[in-house]
């Protein structure tokens, strides 16, 4: 069932990519812009904006383009152009030849963790989709940190709930410096007379039968009334408590059998 949900959550990632237009993406320090006037190849250029803004543009010098949009910036520079006695009714084109203002950084369980460009509106499942989705380690949340007007916020969202039930309003979107941090799934622990005992991954509402089956079952020497399930209190401190095959299982749980004693 969960590997089900996991290509779900896969194909939704793959097709669920909205790629908007460059022509809405505000430009900024860092970027470097391809530059072109439609009949006249000597003015074309490839410049990085400076950390004021700026670019300068033969003819006409330094120009601010920092925070405009490529067609914005354009129009400018035609205006400039015009405005100088330079050209006549100039056709300019501004493409982002790379984009290094408007990134985010997302880090943890996906495939390609890194920084990635927000080149126009980009929300939560683009940048997953993007960074090759989400690994089998990962778990169902994500952690969103941003800043807005001078304060840090924090968002824990549910991927998992967002696919689930189609509950998309928190399929936020994404703004330059967001970090986003892909949790790691829970686990839990298996020991005593099982056949694969170890550390598995805790699956969301899991029984103890279902963590006893993830652990291969009951070794020949195993009993259903030895089933202990060891668990940690507020201060750090384990307690013992006779398990059921109903009960859910809780992070960091250890499922315990013991030898029959018949």
């Amino acid at each position: 069932m969960k590997s089900y949900f996991k290509w779900i959550l896969a194909l939704f990632l793959s097709f669920g990519v909205s790629w908007a237009s460059a022509a809405d993406t505000e430009i900024g320090a860092g970027d470097t812009l391809r530059i072109n006037v439609y009949g006249h190849p000597d003015l074309a250029l490839e410049t990085r904006i400076s950390d004021s803004g700026n670019i300068t543009f033969p003819l006409i010098g330094d120009v601010k383009v920092g925070g405009l949009s490529p067609s914005a910036a354009a129009k400018k520079i035609a205006g400039l152009l015009e405005r100088g006695g330079y050209l006549r009714n100039p056709q300019v084109n501004i493409a982002i030849a790379q984009n290094l203002s408007q990134q985010v950084s997302i880090f943890g369980q996906v495939t390609r963790p890194g920084r990635y460009p927000v080149d126009g509106k980009r929300s939560l499942t683009d940048i997953l989709a993007v960074a090759g989705g989400m690994t089998a380690d990962a778990g169902d949340t994500v952690t969103l940190v941003r800043t807005r007007d001078g304060k840090t916020i924090k968002e824990t969202l549910d991927i998992h709930s967002m696919v689930k039930n189609g509950d998309m309003h928190k399929n936020l979107e994404l703004r330059t410096n967001d970090v986003i941090y892909v949790e790691r799934a829970p686990r839990f622990y298996i020991y005593g007379e099982v056949q694969h005992p170890g550390t598995y991954k805790l699956e969301r509402n899991m029984t103890v039968i279902q963590a006893l089956s993830v652990g291969g079952g009951l070794s020949p020497r195993g009993t259903d009334r030895g089933v202990k399930l060891k668990r940690r209190k507020p201060d750090g401190t384990l307690y013992e408590v006779s398990a059921k095959h109903e009960d859910i299982v809780q992070t960091d749980d250890v499922v315990y059998v013991r030898e029959s004693l018949f």
